[in-house]
């Protein structure tokens, strides 16, 4: 009898070494089958590229012009330490214009210095429906001064020099303008951006002074 009793318990009662390992390994395949481990990543994988994508539609409606690339130098101590400066435009031609100055060793370096400080100052400029100024205005930085006129569809970009490439990265199609004073293209740059941060539009100019639209041009 006790045989007995001791071969039915040992048939009843499984191993349970064997029963939990087998059951581990059956929950963690399926929970990476149903899981989908990779479908996640897949997702993660595609916000990334959407991030990345509008990133590079940002930058795209950017552009940048360099206007002018000099080799500096510093004296110190040990000599004379050489480097490149970079005199860089950059706009939108949405009404979106600013002027950047970067240094470095290497003109690449100098030329993303530059946009990057192009970038932190940004002038918006008021655009009428034919891409031209609301009214004349003008600007000095320095013994650099800049003189701009609206001008009719058709007129064009009148002006040359640095003055030009800011109008033009700005968006502005028609427009008369003249440089007095200063040569240097820095400083013509600086004071075009001056004149274009000054230029009010008809509307608020009204506001400002408490009047109405028609006030103005009787």
């Amino acid at each position: 009898m006790t045989e007995a009793t001791n071969q039915t318990q040992g048939q009843d009662i499984p191993g349970a070494a064997d029963v939990p390992a087998a059951a581990e390994g059956q929950g963690q395949s399926q929970g990476d089958r149903r899981g989908g481990g990779g479908r996640g990543g897949d997702r993660r994988g595609r916000g990334d590229r959407r991030g990345r994508g509008r990133d590079q539609e940002r930058d795209s409606e950017w552009q940048e012009r360099v206007v002018q690339i000099r080799r500096v130098s510093k004296t110190v101590k040990g000599g004379k330490k050489m480097s490149f400066r970079a005199i860089v435009v950059v706009g939108n031609e949405k009404g979106q214009v600013g002027v950047g100055v970067g240094k470095a060793g290497d003109v690449i370096g100098a030329v993303k210095k530059g946009v990057a400080d192009g970038k932190k100052h940004l002038v918006k400029v008021p655009l009428t429906r034919a891409n031209s100024i609301p009214t004349i205005s003008t600007g000095r930085d320095g013994a650099a001064s800049v003189l701009m006129r609206p001008a009719a569809p058709g007129t064009g970009v009148i002006a040359g020099g640095s003055i030009r490439t800011v109008l033009e990265l700005a968006g502005i199609k028609n427009v008369l303008a003249k440089r007095l004073g200063s040569k240097t293209p820095l400083n013509n740059a600086r004071a075009t951006l001056v004149a274009l941060r000054e230029l009010r539009t008809h509307k608020d100019t009204a506001k400002e002074r408490g009047i109405t639209l028609e006030q103005i041009y009787s």
